[in-house]
């Protein structure tokens, strides 16, 4: 998981392929032509030789429009149609878990 403040190194794909073949092609170990490289863990060599050995693309997320993207919202035609149905979701989830519904929401008077 992506630490706070942490930077990603974003490679070019030309670059990758480079640094492929000079593994395959050459006798220094992922370590030392990943310190050779600038490429901030060797472990991400090793992941682009399995995959050009695979022959699937360097990046699988390419061409993915937005992967954070969910169902598509709901259209209301007013603001007192969305508030009846926000209405309706907050009965049903009641009547669901009643025991997260609090007796008494007042405040104390001063």
């Amino acid at each position: 998981m992506a630490k706070k403040g942490q930077t990603f190194n974003n490679y070019s794909d030309e670059f990758k392929l480079k640094a492929v073949m000079k593994y395959v092609n050459g006798s220094k170990s992922y370590k030392v032509l990943a310190e050779e490289l600038g490429i901030r863990n060797c472990s991400q060599l090793k992941v682009w030789v399995r995959k050009w050995k695979q022959g699937v693309p360097f990046d699988e997320r390419k061409g993915v429009s937005n992967p954070l993207k969910g169902r598509p919202r709901t259209k209301f035609k007013s603001v007192e149609e969305e508030r009846d149905y926000l209405k309706a979701q907050v009965e049903y989830l009641k009547k669901q878990y009643p025991n997260l519904v609090k007796e008494d929401m007042t405040f104390p008077e001063e």
